[in-house]
């Protein structure tokens, strides 16, 4: 079951000049920078009430975040639920018919699991759903 909205991704091209305008213009504190090589991008994290702000820049010409970029320019990406049972939220999502990007949760920042929904399937908007990598519901499923 989707429990809140966990993050809204938002790509940049530059991922030093996007944090000093959050911090210095929005005043918000970055919590951390990471690296998630499986979709060849370098995140930042900030806070906001319940929900995070991720943003996104490609570390790859190749990343999905870089074709995002050349073909919509930065801006908002993606919006992330939380998800108490993400093997089953993807079920669910799949018996209703919507397509999805990934079958199956993978590795992605803030050592969580994640998969995404097509955007063709979610009226435009592509669509994470995550849940904490050591949460027993949300352990990556077995071929």
């Amino acid at each position: 079951m989707i429990t809140q909205i966990d993050h809204l991704g938002i790509a940049v091209k530059n991922i030093e000049t996007a944090v000093e305008y959050y911090e210095k213009g929005l005043g918000l504190e970055c919590e951390h920078i990471e690296v998630v090589e499986s979709q060849k991008v370098r995140t930042a994290f900030f806070k906001v009430g319940d929900v995070h702000l991720e943003l996104l820049e490609p570390t790859s010409p190749e990343s999905p975040i870089a074709k995002f970029l050349e073909k919509n320019g930065e801006g908002i990406h993606h919006v992330a639920f939380a998800t108490d049972g993400i093997q089953k939220q993807l079920a669910d999502a799949s018996a209703a018919g919507i397509r999805l990007i990934h079958d199956k949760p993978f590795p992605g920042a803030g050592d969580k699991l994640v998969a995404f929904l097509h955007p063709k399937s979610t009226h435009g908007v592509l669509t994470e759903f995550c849940a904490p990598a050591d949460s027993p519901a949300a352990t990556v499923a077995e071929d």
